[in-house]
């Protein structure tokens, strides 16, 4: 498996997949049944939509993933411009450099309390209500990968022979 490009159609539809998926087991290990009961309960009837915003993405143009929520499943997961996220309930922004942390592991309950991620759009007070939903799918998309079509191929120039093996000499 492979890491897709960040805000690229691939990144999307592996979010629409890990959200589809849900928490793992793993993810869900860690708390209480009833947060669980809760979180289910709310995602159920959940309907509104976010653009999560990249204001400075290496390609230059912002972008943003837009998320449809209905029947407690995303029914739309896609990249869109700037004009377009203005449609979606929740319009959320962040730098780059925070978007490839929360892709790394960043802590997302972190990375709202900290204000990494701001709303910039929307009812702020309604989005709080049902902030364990935007958490909970953060961790789910934050470890998205999709399936690797060829080989890792690492050219030769990169690595040099040592003691105890081979050293990759330019990450």
């Amino acid at each position: 498996m492979t890491e897709p490009e960040l805000f690229s159609p691939e990144w999307a539809a592996a979010v629409r997949d890990a959200l589809a998926a849900g928490p793992t087991e793993q993810g869900r290990a860690g708390k209480l049944a009833m947060y669980w009961d809760f979180f289910d309960r709310v995602k159920a009837s959940y309907t509104s939509s976010w653009a999560l915003g990249c204001r400075n993405l290496p390609a230059g143009s912002p972008a943003s993933l837009y998320i449809q929520w209905g029947g407690g499943t995303v029914t739309d997961c896609r990249i869109t411009g700037p004009e377009d996220a203005r449609e979606a309930t929740y319009v959320l922004g962040m730098d780059y450099a925070d978007w490839q942390a929360l892709h790394e592991g960043y802590d997302p309950q972190r990375t709202v309390m900290y204000r990494k991620i701001l709303v910039e759009q929307g009812n702020i007070l309604e989005f709080f209500k049902t902030i364990y939903i935007f958490t909970e799918s953060s961790k789910a998309s934050a470890s998205t990968r999709i399936p690797d079509s060829s080989p890792c191929v690492i050219p030769t120039s990169l690595i040099s022979r040592s003691p105890v093996g081979c050293i990759l000499t330019h990450v």
